[in-house]
């Protein structure tokens, strides 16, 4: 993924930058809704664990749909969340590309107290991009990648939380959904991106579904990933967004979890934002040093598992569980 959205991104980055500025001084007035003093409870999120799961879906190949990989990857993933969650859906479907090839796709959503109406939903994409198109190497570029940070980090780390949620249930119905097809898109095109994500939105796992907020993952693995404002989060979903970096930064993790405004992405979010209903916020590491604004390993051959860095992924996991299990 993804795309820029620019004809939003100018207004967006004031209402930000403003918005960040009355968030700074709320706290410096002691009118911040964040109780400073109370400590955060939350199960030991294991980097290890969580690297382990992200190789385990490398070691397919890359998990194109219509490919043994794929296939062989939502039996991997379907298997995992059995393992670790209450209940456990497969919502195949045939998904259109915007070449008009016919994708075999399946989401992957595992709950946890599926009769607790109170919930929220963790998400991320598990399909990994056919072509390597901003690869510098012209060689490459027709290279279906491996996906470790663009798609397979933010799995991994949810398939930890699953784990570590099973052994201590929050008091909250969390729901995690594995989206498919997210990277077949092409640019110039945005809504061939996020094609699982159209799809979960428009047919919910259940019906009359609904979360209080959602939390989307999406290359969370890089070395010295920063996590800023992204607008679409910001626009959509802004108490849950400056809830999150709040306990990132009461973590010590404010050094990767910045409060500064980002650009406006079409991520799986947006569709979760625009059609389900559901204020969902997209924690994306962007990079406006590398040219394209994503990590430089983004839609490259260099997107594997040598790329992704164990503290990396626990600081975002530590981050989410904390969310969860201090949710009141």
């Amino acid at each position: 993924m993804k795309r820029y959205i620019f004809v939003t991104f100018c207004i967006s980055i004031l209402v930000s930058l403003l918005l960040v500025a009355c968030d700074r001084d709320k706290k410096k007035g002691g009118e911040n809704t964040e109780v400073e003093d109370t400590p955060l409870e939350a199960p030991a999120f294991d980097a290890d664990s969580a690297f382990y799961f992200v190789k385990a879906q490398t070691d397919f190949g890359p998990r194109v749909p219509n490919t043994e990989a794929h296939r062989q990857c939502a039996a991997y993933l379907k298997s995992k969340l059995a393992e670790f969650c209450d209940t456990v859906i497969a919502q195949e479907f045939t998904a259109t590309a915007f070449d008009g090839t016919k994708l075999q796709s399946c989401n992957l959503i595992g709950s946890f107290a599926p009769e607790n109406p109170v919930r929220i939903v963790l998400a991320s994409h598990w399909d990994s991009r056919p072509w390597a198109n901003a690869d510098p190497d012209e060689g490459n570029q027709k290279k279906a990648i491996d996906g470790a940070n663009d798609g397979a980090s933010g799995v991994g780390v949810l398939l930890e939380m699953a784990r570590q949620l099973s052994l201590k249930h929050p008091t909250i119905g969390v729901d995690i959904v594995f989206f498919d097809v997210e990277d077949y898109g092409s640019d110039g095109q945005s809504d061939s991106w996020g094609l699982g994500s159209q799809y979960w939105s428009k047919h919910p796992h259940r019906e009359g579904y609904h979360a209080a907020y959602g939390m989307l993952l999406d290359m969370v693995g890089a070395p010295g990933a920063r996590f800023r404002y992204e607008q679409i989060s910001a626009t959509y979903a802004r108490s849950t967004l400056t809830h999150v970096w709040n306990i990132a930064e009461r973590l010590g993790y404010g050094g990767t979890f910045v409060a500064e405004a980002a650009h406006p992405i079409t991520d799986d979010h947006y569709y979760v934002n625009t059609i389900a209903g559901i204020p969902m916020i997209d924690i994306i590491h962007q990079d406006d040093n590398t040219g394209t604004g994503f990590p430089a390993t983004w839609h490259t051959m260099n997107d594997n598992i040598d790329h992704i860095d164990k503290n990396t992924l626990a600081i975002v996991g530590k981050t989410l569980l904390c969310v969860i299990y201090n949710e009141k």
